[in-house]
């Protein structure tokens, strides 16, 4: 994580700060105990987390402010987590999967679409494919290239 400047984090790292940490479908709530900069990285350190052993077992996940705490997307952005579960359908409206989980890839990010009884359906989440995204129905309306579905 960058902050940038770096006088910008204590109001929003305070100790006492409620975290959700997740990863492989796991979460953990964790508490901030203290946060400082280390160049242009963030060093957070969390209650219950004591020794380097119990800091390794968080790594590779990633944290996340309680949804009621969280600053509304701007419009056109969706975060990660908040497309977990969505319905995607074709322009027809047949249904094709849901979103399990969206993969931030270096070649841009990727919807993992659960297909029941097919294997996950790995769509690029970029315009023409993401022909419409409706938050309040929470459904997102793909228009793919033939055969990406089955890759």
């Amino acid at each position: 994580m960058s902050v940038e400047p770096a006088t910008d984090f204590p109001e929003r790292f305070a100790a006492g700060l409620q975290l959700l940490w997740r990863h492989a479908g796991e979460s953990k709530p964790l508490t901030l105990r203290a946060a400082r900069p280390h160049g242009r990285r963030l060093l957070l350190t969390f209650e219950g987390i004591g020794d380097i052993a119990a800091a390794r077992e968080l790594a590779g996940g990633e944290l996340h402010v309680p949804a009621e705490r969280a600053v509304p997307a701007p419009e056109g952005f969706y975060y990660s987590h908040e497309v977990e579960g969505w319905m995607c359908l074709d322009p027809d409206g047949r249904e094709l999967g849901r979103v399990t989980r969206l993969e931030e890839t270096a070649a841009g990010p990727l919807l993992a679409i659960e297909r029941p009884g097919k294997k996950t359906a790995l769509v690029p989440f970029v315009r023409p494919i993401v022909a419409e995204i409706d938050r309040a129905s929470r459904r997102i309306v793909l228009d793919p290239p033939a055969g990406l579905m089955e890759l």
